[in-house]
Parts: structure tokens; sequence; C-alpha cells
């Protein structure tokens, strides 16, 4: 296990984008998280306490989490100076990234000679199988975006937190670092061998009550060139009976790809519906979570209520306006 709480290191992350998976941490789990710790240059500011190393265990904090998410999860040389002294005075470091601790030499002899821990979050620990598409009691949801990064998670973990507050069965299924940082358990799909990918989210949202939903973590966007195979996995394997999709309006191009335009709502509607119901041909869409962040209130709720009208689905920012009309529509299927 991980021990708690952490330090937040935001490296010399660019912007707040790449510095999801702390924001995730800070926002879900407020409790874990003391402060942050911020390299020269950094563009993220998760608004919680700037603490160097010291101040940090003197407030109690365990572990050091590497909240940056960058594009190719690449262990920064700039970070390895702030990783090895924490792992000198005391801390375990965790991480998400697919550059791993373990295969940093230097990092290794720290934690031996320290007596840290190194948790690498994105490391299978489960031998999944190979997909079967036998079908499974139970439901399922699960949110497609149009892009990276556009809110699947926060979707999934608002609906699970009002489905827990009615009294319904629910379980978060968290496929990402953040989410398994978040909840301490998952699988790390993007680190599964592609042929065990669909596998692993059969064997993550196994036979359960008639009544009881998984809330199915959300990766990568059919969109998008450089994930879309994740998201592929989810689908088909995950069998979803209901899809949630996922918008940031203010997005001028894929997440990284400069060349690429996000797809309409109505395409993602579409597509995603059309590839659910090879597995699942029950699977209907349910619903719009649109991440509202960078929109004033006023043009948000415009926004909101154009989508909606357009589409003819219930169309909210879970996480600015609550979830419940997302659980209204989920409770309908």
């Amino acid at each position: 296990m991980i021990e708690t709480p952490y330090l937040l290191f935001l490296g010399d992350a660019p912007d707040m984008l790449a510095a999801k998976v702390a924001i995730g941490i800070r926002d879900w789990r407020p409790d874990h998280a003391v402060g942050q710790l911020s390299l020269p240059g950094c563009g993220a500011d998760l608004g919680l306490t700037e603490m160097s190393l010291a101040e940090a265990k003197e407030a109690g904090a365990k572990t050091l989490v590497i909240g940056v998410a960058n594009r190719g999860g690449v262990i920064s040389a700039a970070w390895k100076e702030v990783l090895i002294k924490a792992l000198e005075m005391g801390y375990d470091l965790a991480s998400g990234l697919h550059n791993l601790l373990r295969d940093e030499g230097d990092l290794v002899a720290a934690a031996q000679t320290h007596g840290g821990t190194l948790h690498d979050v994105r490391v299978p620990t489960v031998g999944y199988p190979i997909a079967n598409g036998v079908k499974r009691s139970g439901k399922r949801c699960l949110a497609v975006g149009t892009d990276c990064s556009v809110g699947k998670m926060y979707t999934a973990l608002a609906m699970d937190a009002e489905m827990q507050k009615r009294g319904m069965k629910s379980t978060f299924r968290a496929t990402g670092q953040t989410g398994i940082l978040i909840t301490g358990h998952g699988v790390p799909l993007d680190a599964v061998i592609a042929d065990f990918m669909a596998g692993s989210i059969e064997y993550l949202t196994p036979d359960n009550d008639d009544d009881h939903w998984d809330l199915i973590e959300g990766q990568g966007s059919l969109f998008h060139v450089s994930y879309s195979g994740v998201t592929m996995a989810l689908v088909h394997g995950g069998q979803p009976d209901a899809l949630i999709l996922c918008h940031e309006p203010t997005r001028e191009h894929m997440r990284g790809l400069p060349g690429y335009k996000l797809p309409s709502l109505e395409q993602l509607r579409d597509t995603a519906l059309g590839l659910a119901q090879v597995a699942n041909p029950d699977c209907k869409v349910v619903g719009i979570s649109v991440n509202t962040q960078h929109l004033g209130e006023e043009d948000a709720v415009k926004y909101l209520a154009e989508v909606e009208a357009r589409m003819g689905l219930p169309a909210v920012d879970p996480y600015r306006h609550g979830a419940g009309r997302l659980v209204d529509a989920l409770d309908a299927v």
C-alpha cells in the first residue's frame, strides 16, 4: 500500500493539464495531500501550500507523488535531484509514468540505501486473461470522450459519489494512474499488453448484483490517433450498458495533435455506440458530460442548454453542477 499523506510533486509541468494526476488527488482525496512542490518555471499551481521536502515531512507527508502526466511519461533529468533527496529524507516515491522508477538505477540505489519504497502504479500486477465476450451480470457505464483529458474520470467519480449518496449500488473502476492513486486499486490499462487489454476490463468488472453499476473510468478517445487502442479495449471489454459522452468545448485541437480537430458530439455518439453494440447490443447513450472549467458560469449554462437541445440528452458539468441528472438518466436504463 502507498502510505499517505502525499506531497504532490509538480516538477516543471508546463501547464495545469500536464498536472492532471495531482489535480485529481487534490479534488477527490484532499485529505491525502499536505501540499505541493514545484520547480522553477512550473506552469501549474494547485492552490495548495507550496512546501519544501523538509516542511512537508514536518507536516506528516510520507510519499512524494509525481503528479505530472507528460506526453510519453518520462522522468525528467531535472526532477532527479528532488527525487533522490526525498528518498534520502525518508520519503517513499510513487509514480504513474511509463518511465518506471524501478528502471532508474540512481533512484533504486537511493531507495535501497535509505529504506524507501518505489511505487510504480503503472505496472500490471495480475496476469489478465484474453477477453471472451461472455455477458456478465450487473450493469456497467463507460465514459467516452471527444479527446483525452476532457473529464472522463471526473464524470465517473462524480456519478459514483452521487449514487453512493442515494444508497444505490455502485463502484468506481479505475483504469489509469490517477484513478488508482485516488482509490488504491484498478487496472493500469495502457500498460497492459494489447492482447489482454479487453480481458483486463472484463476482470475489473466481474459479475455483480443485477442492480449494481460499475462506473468505468474512460481513457483516451476513439478519435485520438495516439491513444484510441485503450478506448477500444474499454468499449469491448467493458460491455457497457450505458455510455456518457464527455467533451471540453474550448479545445482548438486534439491534445498533443495540432493537426487534428476534435470530433463533434454527434460523431462521438454514433461511432462509440456502434462499437459498443458489438459487445452489448442493448447499450445506450444516456447523457453528456461537459467540462466547463474554462467557461464562466453564464457561458457554461448557455452552452449546456444548447448541447442538450441539440442532442436530446441531459447535458451537465457533473463536477461544477453535480451529477444528479446523469444518475437519473442511468437509473432509467
